[in-house]
């Protein structure tokens, strides 16, 4: 089984999308019908989110913490508790390609790290994304850390005891981790990702948080 775990944080205007996509990936005919658990960690969540996860399917579990480290973790904690053998991760605003998990599953390694996308620059508008153009590499062999494309073996996430309770940057604290205890790592510009680049970001020092401080000239 593959556990997809999504954290979440009063996301009820995006949760809905990603969800359907994931549903679209859980699906994916090179999957060969293996099982596909999707989890979303309500972390402390006030709105309608937990209604629209419950609608589509998704499996949810409470957390009061603001903390997407912890959000993560214990999303993880549930979805291996159910058997999964291969964790996926990806954020509430971003939506994956049909064949996501099948890519990352393709890439025959310990943990994957795929790139992103962003689907609309909203009020950064054409500067930004010439900057992001500019400045990212969107290709195998990058060294990008996104929590919204990521991928690991139970046995190797296991093997490092999971996401730290980090309010931002547990996905590189993960990876990491990962790689220092010897693990396999394909950075993959397979699996494809659609995230958003809106200023309502969650975590602060999340992809969110980079783009306001390189639109502040801080970065």
């Amino acid at each position: 089984m593959i556990g997809v775990v999504v954290p979440a944080h009063d996301e009820e205007d995006q949760i809905g999308a990603c969800l359907q996509s994931l549903l679209l990936a859980a699906h994916c005919p090179r999957l060969t019908g293996e099982a596909v658990l999707l989890v979303v960690a309500l972390d402390a969540c006030t709105d309608g989110t937990a209604r629209i996860a419950h609608g589509l399917g998704a499996v949810t579990l409470t957390v009061q913490a603001r903390n997407v480290g912890l959000a993560r973790a214990q999303g993880a904690d549930l979805a291996l508790a159910a058997g999964a053998r291969w964790l996926a991760f990806t954020d509430a605003d971003t939506v994956v390609a049909p064949d996501w998990l099948a890519d990352q599953l393709a890439q025959g390694s310990d943990a994957v790290c795929g790139t992103i996308e962003v689907r609309d620059w909203g009020g950064y508008g054409q500067p930004m994304r010439r900057h992001f153009e500019a400045t990212y590499t969107d290709a195998d062999g990058h060294r990008h850390i996104h929590g919204a494309n990521l991928g690991v073996s139970a046995e190797a996430y296991r093997g490092v005891g999971g996401f730290q309770a980090l309010a931002s940057s547990e996905d590189v604290a993960l990876v990491h981790a990962l790689h220092d205890n010897g693990a396999s790592i394909a950075w993959s510009a397979m699996p494809r990702v659609l995230t958003s680049a809106r200023s309502d970001y969650r975590a602060p020092g999340g992809f969110g948080a980079t783009l306001r401080r390189v639109a502040l000239g801080q970065a």
